[in-house]
């Protein structure tokens, strides 16, 4: 696919001072890309456009570089300790992603260039919980992968890690430029997932991602790096021809990988909220994506939120045929979950 390229840059003037915030404005200023600079990368507010969806694809194509002034890490339980912050926001346009709520009207890409601060705020953590080991999840936020051409903070992200006895790192990807990351010295601490999906979900659903191909090609490349590799497929969706499609797509995964011990499969059901429907109807108004309560059983979240899930008999029948498909193809394969 092609590789993401901004339309837009705003830069906070304290990236300035640190040296990959000059790399990049070095790159950009004399670019083709109009570059601004704004007081704060939380808020951006002269983004152009006629109304609010022009305004919101405009926002997926801007690039604001700042710093991270908060070195307290969030909590990223239960699959890690904490989030590391690289950035936050993403160029995909997937249709469910939870990010339509949680970023709201910030949808624009920011990245930190304040990295070893970064850096030392993670070692103190891993300090504080020793002996034990430290889980670092690099995208709660985000996709690290999609800008690692333009920044090359992941690679020195996985660098540190690998450096950090008591220190793993974890991430999931939906993009496919992984070349730059094939030679990291990763010391095997670091997870790496890819975030796959039938074809017809990819193609429906997940716009401005890898394809389907790409995915697979890309995981092949990172299992014969060395690290340790996983899958989330994510959201399972019951369209008409599913149980052919995810069968597809774990056929394809084994005929791609080598073997490869201690893969690992997240299983998670397409699921929403009245929120996130709103949202999604608003951003993406022809979206196929099926999200009708009357159809869905209602579960209750955190903090009393309501989220629409497939009916209990859909849902056995969806873990089961998964279940059955990874144990073919991956048969020393653990699935860490299904929900």
């Amino acid at each position: 696919m092609k590789l993401f390229q901004p339309d837009l840059i705003y830069f906070e003037p304290q990236a300035l001072e640190y040296p990959l915030g000059q790399e990049l404005y070095n790159r950009f200023k004399n670019s083709n890309i109009p570059v601004r600079m704004t007081t704060s990368h939380n808020r951006i507010t002269n983004l152009p456009g006629k109304n609010d969806l022009e305004k919101y694809r405009i926002a997926k194509k801007t690039l604001v570089v700042g710093v991270r002034k908060t070195l307290k890490f969030e909590p990223s339980k239960p699959s890690a300790e904490y989030a590391i912050p690289l950035a936050t926001g993403c160029m995909g346009h997937c249709h469910y992603c939870y990010l339509q709520t949680t970023l709201g009207n910030r949808p624009y890409i920011r990245v930190y260039v304040n990295l070893e601060e970064i850096f030392e705020a993670a070692a103190k953590y891993i300090q504080e919980r020793s002996p034990e080991i430290t889980r670092f999840e690099a995208a709660c936020t985000s996709d690290p992968v999609g800008i690692e051409h333009l920044t090359g903070s992941l690679k020195k992200t996985i660098e540190f890690m690998g450096k950090q006895e008591l220190g793993r790192l974890r991430f999931v990807t939906k993009f496919a430029n992984v070349d730059s990351l094939l030679d990291a010295t990763h010391n095997g601490h670091t997870w790496f997932r890819f975030s796959v999906n039938a074809d017809y979900v990819i193609r429906q659903f997940e716009p401005a991602t890898a394809s389907f191909d790409e995915r697979v090609e890309a995981a092949g490349k990172v299992a014969r790096a060395g690290y340790p590799l996983g899958f989330i497929i994510a959201p399972l969706i019951l369209y008409d021809g599913w149980k052919e499609g995810y069968t597809q797509l774990l056929k394809r995964l084994s005929q791609e990988l080598p073997e490869t011990n201690g893969l690992t499969f997240e299983l998670i059901s397409h699921r929403f909220t009245q929120t996130a429907k709103k949202i999604i109807l608003q951003r993406y108004p022809k979206s196929k994506l099926e999200m009708e309560e009357e159809k869905r059983k209602k579960k209750w979240g955190r903090y009393g939120r309501v989220k629409y899930v497939y009916q209990e008999t859909q849902m056995k029948e969806l873990e089961e045929h998964m279940r059955e498909q990874i144990a073919r193809y991956f048969p020393n394969a653990c699935v860490e979950y299904f929900t």
